[in-house]
């Protein structure tokens, strides 16, 4: 296939700032609340050949771990019928080759503020990545992904307990003075408090939510597809399970949500902004069209329009009902 600009040119793309778009949160003004989202979008630099990334709100970077990680073993995608199963694995170069290549090249081609994705397997882990990218030029919120197994813990994910949650919030806050936004797993049976206790631990802000756990199966050697058995599914179908999780999450706290999970129009960012959420993260609809964020930021103040919506300030929280 041939890579294309997305039939837009820098001049037109730019054209895309509307005050009416803009956001704020966290102590970070957003000129609108779309942003790709961390794992569908690499490090950034390389959709510019696509579209003019200063369109964006903000970009979420890929998943970043202390020690460089090739990830899980192939198989480790899977298709399905409304979006898709990855088990990557969290492959990426370590957090000092981000900060000495893949950052300076992302702020090559964006200028505005970058999200932090970190993950960890220790609190030490998270504790260091997190003391390193403090400072880093272009960084303005991290995103403490916990959806990864605590190896000190049992192997247990540090996102499904209130406690495992809030010593990690816990351990980065000593060492960085970022805002930090915890971004929850789905696959919990009560978000609601494990949202409370990072809330409580010191957290700034929440994204929600992550992937479902899921899994397909090979008709023909009726083993599952891929290597690693499991995997988190991603796409339109998990968007009325996000909705849910951060109506219900807004609520109970204080704090700044970002919304993820299943967004791919403009009337997916507002519907979740009405459930609560004061910015949008986009994922895997990059990969099925990578021109997908630009095109929602266009469609924006039309849609804003049919309803009614003067500006996206009004409608955090203004959803009816219960």
């Amino acid at each position: 296939m041939e890579m294309t600009n997305g039939n837009s040119c820098p001049g037109e793309d730019m054209n895309l700032a509307d005050p009416r778009l803009e956001v704020d949160f966290g102590g970070v003004r957003l000129k609108n609340p779309v942003i790709p989202a961390s794992g569908c979008f690499g490090y950034g630099y390389v959709m510019s050949r696509f579209y003019d990334l200063d369109v964006l709100g903000a970009i979420s970077f890929k998943g970043t771990t202390l020690h460089p990680r090739f990830g899980n073993p192939l198989p480790r995608v899977a298709e399905c019928a409304s979006g898709m199963l990855n088990s990557v694995g969290l492959q990426n170069p370590g957090i000092d080759a981000v900060l000495e290549k893949e950052l300076p090249m992302m702020r090559s081609s964006f200028h505005g503020p970058i999200i932090a994705n970190i993950s960890g397997f220790s609190l030490d882990e998270y504790r260091e990545c997190c003391r390193r990218i403090d400072g880093a030029p272009g960084v303005e919120i991290i995103e403490l992904n916990v959806s990864c197994p605590n190896v000190h813990g049992g192997g247990m994910s540090f996102g499904t307990s209130c406690e495992s949650v809030a010593e990690v919030v816990r351990a980065v806050k000593e060492v960085t003075s970022l805002p930090i936004f915890v971004k929850l797993s789905p696959n919990v049976t009560d978000i609601v408090s494990i949202a409370r206790a990072a809330e409580d631990a010191g957290a700034d802000g929440l994204c929600l939510i992550n992937t479902l756990l899921g899994m397909r199966i090979d008709l023909r050697t009726r083993r599952p597809i891929m290597a690693n058995g499991m995997g988190g599914f991603s796409g339109r179908d998990i968007f009325p399970v996000a909705v849910r999780m951060i109506w219900q999450v807004s609520r109970a706290c204080s704090v700044p949500v970002i919304g993820c999970g299943g967004v791919a129009s403009a009337e997916d960012v507002l519907e979740m902004m009405m459930a609560g959420a004061k910015a949008v993260e986009v994922g895997t609809a990059n990969l099925i069209n990578p021109t997908a964020c630009r095109d929602i930021i266009r469609n924006l103040p039309a849609a804003m329009d049919r309803y009614g919506i003067e500006n996206l300030k009004e409608l955090t929280s203004s959803a009816q009902g219960n």
